[in-house]
């Protein structure tokens, strides 16, 4: 009741929407999101679950005001038949209102997505296609748990783009188990060899709960040092700027005009709507998750209630910290006149004594009314957010 209160009190900034799809055919050694095997799971019912939960946005007024950005995640959107897409599609129009110029992205895996499945997103309005590819070494693949090979990769790229697509981002990662440098710079070749307009990398991090963590616990994991992986990083962001693709985010780089506009949706600190099992939204100032077992999330939605499973209403001070974790992880930064006229308070008077010990350290920098890593604090940029986090 506490949160339905709130939703009618405030009037909605809501950007973006996001939509989990949990099914997964193979289960990565890496990954600790919300994923079930999709084998033998109520995926139709599911489905309807979420047309069930955007009905309760659109009734709560969440979903007046045309969004800018749709984001398919998981899990594995492209796990879905074709018809079980056309079923998501259905819903998400007949709920969500669309800004004319909507970025609307789907993540997929280069083995599961046929010509068919892009046909189906591309008509219904799919604009943006997240390939996860992660390496194009053979052996990496495997260790990972990745079912596709590089053929997929090849005949996925060529189909989307007989289909329509030319809005194609790759999902790289470095810093795995046993990968060399060499093996990182076959990897880069191999990826721009595509032209795209967008890449997304990330190093490897262990997370609870995966086959990777288990392997580390136990001393089987070969991780990369440190040093490598920080020469890994190097050895990205100049192969990515001799090619003109602008680093925009510590992680993301792309031709201009092609940056993931949902995404600079959370780096902004802006509001999102979260919708699916275990996904996670922000609206009228507060963060709230879903249940994340299918149960617990399509049981309540059958009675017409929030599958919540938390809500938190940001507090001022909260509400600054993101705005610099968050923000910082752009080039671009964090504008201080925006802070001013956000919070009512300047950047100085709030996180004076860090950033000047920040800029000490050659982590910071202001430039041109903005605060920004460094390209040395990008290295050690988990370090320079928890500044921010303790003040």
């Amino acid at each position: 009741m506490r949160l339905l209160f709130l939703l009618e009190r405030r009037n909605t900034m809501v950007k973006g929407l996001y939509i989990h799809i949990p099914f997964c055919h193979q289960i990565c050694h890496y990954c600790d999101f919300n994923k079930v095997f999709f084998k033998d799971q109520p995926v139709d019912a599911y489905i309807d679950s979420l047309g069930k939960e955007l009905a309760l946005w659109k009734q709560e007024g969440a979903l007046d005001k045309p969004l800018e950005t749709i984001f398919l995640g998981g899990g594995t959107p492209t796990s879905l038949d074709p018809d079980q897409l056309k079923k998501l599609l259905g819903y998400i129009h007949e709920y969500v209102p669309m800004a004319e110029k909507l970025e609307w992205t789907s993540e997929a895996n280069p083995d599961e997505l046929t010509k068919e499945k892009m046909e189906v997103l591309f008509a219904g309005g799919v604009n943006r296609l997240s390939m996860g590819v992660q390496t194009f070494d053979a052996d990496l693949l495997q260790r990972l748990g990745r079912t596709h090979s590089n053929q997929d990769v090849h005949r996925a790229v060529k189909e989307a783009r007989e289909v329509g697509f030319t809005n194609i981002s790759f999902d790289l990662m470095y810093g795995l188990p046993g990968q060399t440098m060499a093996q990182w710079e076959d990897t880069l070749k191999q990826a721009f060899a595509f032209d795209l307009p967008h890449f997304s990398a990330y190093s490897l991090i262990i997370e609870p709960k995966t086959v990777f963590y288990n392997l580390m616990t136990k001393g089987k994991l070969n991780a990369v040092t440190e040093d490598l992986e920080a020469d890994m990083y190097e050895k990205l962001m100049a192969e990515m700027e001799q090619r003109g693709l602008k680093q925009y985010e510590i992680s993301n780089f792309g031709r201009p005009g092609f940056q993931s506009r949902h995404n600079l949706i959370y780096w902004d600190n802006e509001e999102y709507i979260g919708a699916g099992a275990g996904a996670h939204g922000y609206v009228r100032g507060i963060r709230y998750s879903n249940a994340g077992p299918l149960k617990k999330y399509m049981g309540p939605l059958d009675e017409g209630n929030r599958p919540l499973l938390s809500t938190h209403e940001v507090p001022m001070n909260e509400q600054m910290e993101e705005e610099m974790f968050l923000g910082l992880r752009k080039t671009a930064g964090v504008s201080l006149a925006h802070f001013q006229e956000k919070f009512g308070r300047s950047l100085e008077e709030v996180y004076g004594e860090i950033i000047a010990a920040e800029i000490g350290k050659k982590n910071l920098a202001i430039e041109e009314g903005r605060i920004k890593l460094t390209k040395h604090g990008r290295f050690v940029g988990n370090e320079v957010f928890e500044k921010f986090l303790l003040a």
